[in-house]
């Protein structure tokens, strides 16, 4: 029984998946990349122009004539447009440039706002520019500055990936986005994400990560990059999940950040110094489900503040609503006499979650200033 589920469904990804890596399909594996622009069969590496003609001068056609593409600043170009059903099983990107002005958008059917928008780097859990290696079932990102994406994202008509290049200057992109031509259920839902910076959060407000969702669908995964402007422990707020009519009381709330990244007791392990004496640390991990892929801490000089890196995949425990969600968490420290202490720090958001469309207006992407990393 279980052989024929999975067989009927090679739309989401369990192609992938050792259990049945051996179940034979009638999917049709395409794949887009400036060596193939269309993923047409039979059509790869035919190139006679492109950003490695120089270097195959010698060669000529078939050896790497186009592994890449340059985006001039302040101009947007379509990396993948797809003829469905079918459904996008891995992305892989290195982009050069600043991050956080490569904007990646992708669009389902003939959706006119994109079902994705997202900065390259925080969608790829590399919100503060810098890298770190990132180990997780949705997402890897690997030297150097390798992004891996493989959230399944099923499609029925059509799909188109864009870069938005924001920076005045020009940045070089290499991509492959890996896709199945395959039927695809009524009962799939669309793949979304989307970002949101505060900076800093006014005093006693929690920060809103995703409202605005009508539909049926599930929550799958959170990434936060979080820059803290207080001493101390910034970690006690509440992540809560308002779903299906919920208003004042949330159905699902956290114990706090660190809990709800998987860790615990501020993500700190103890040791000893050379003299003897016993000190904290924070400590980096990442797993396939979370966490704590980056800690940046301040250099003395004019990088004052220290900054952190999150995610947590809801992949073996999605939440799940039947009319619409939101979400929110709190900034939460301490301040003298044992008391909780509302932080007002520079947070930026990504979330995932897989829904029906039509989706809800998404919120306006902060301009250039705004996602500055400062």
């Amino acid at each position: 029984m279980a052989a024929a589920v999975y067989a009927q469904q090679p739309y989401n990804g369990v192609d992938s998946h050792l259990g049945n890596l051996f179940m034979l399909s009638n999917a049709q594996s395409r794949s887009i990349s400036p060596e193939n622009f269309n993923g047409a069969k039979g059509a790869a590496g035919k190139a006679t122009t492109g950003t490695g003609a120089g270097a195959a001068r010698e060669l000529g056609q078939g050896w790497k004539i186009s592994p890449s593409v340059d985006i001039k600043g302040k101009s947007t170009f379509t990396i993948a447009e797809m003829e469905g059903p079918g459904s996008i099983q891995h992305i892989w990107m290195t982009p050069t440039g600043n991050w956080r002005y490569s904007i990646l958008r992708i669009y389902w059917d003939d959706e006119a706002t994109p079902s994705v928008e997202v900065p390259v780097g925080d969608f790829f859990g590399m919100g503060w520019g810098q890298y770190a290696s990132l180990q997780s079932l949705a997402i890897c990102v690997n030297p150097g500055s390798a992004f891996n994406c493989y959230w399944p994202m099923p499609f029925r008509k059509k799909c188109r990936i864009t870069i938005e290049n924001i920076d005045d200057k020009a940045m070089t992109l290499y991509y492959q986005v890996d896709y199945l031509l395959t039927e695809v259920p009524a009962s799939a839902a669309y793949f979304h994400a989307q970002f949101r910076r505060v900076n800093p959060l006014p005093y006693k407000d929690v920060v809103t990560l995703l409202d605005s969702v009508k539909g049926k669908g599930q929550y799958v995964g959170t990434y936060l990059a979080w820059g803290v402007h207080n001493n101390g422990w910034w970690g006690e707020g509440e992540i809560k999940f308002y779903m299906d009519g919920d208003k004042d009381w949330p159905t699902i709330c956290g114990t706090g950040t660190e809990d709800y990244f998987c860790g615990s007791y501020d993500f700190t392990t103890q040791s000893k110094n050379a003299a003897g004496v016993s000190e904290s640390h924070y400590t980096t991990f990442t797993s396939p489900y979370s966490g704590l892929v980056q800690t940046i801490p301040g250099d003395g000089h004019y990088t004052t503040q220290q900054r952190f890196g999150l995610y947590r995949w809801h992949i073996a425990d999605p939440i799940r609503f039947e009319k619409n969600l939101r979400v929110t968490i709190q900034a939460l420290g301490w301040r003298g006499g044992g008391r909780y202490l509302p932080l007002q720090d520079d947070i930026s958001s990504t979330v995932f979650w897989y829904q029906t469309e039509p989706h809800g207006t998404f919120p306006v992407l902060p301009g250039k200033d705004q996602l500055e990393i400062n």
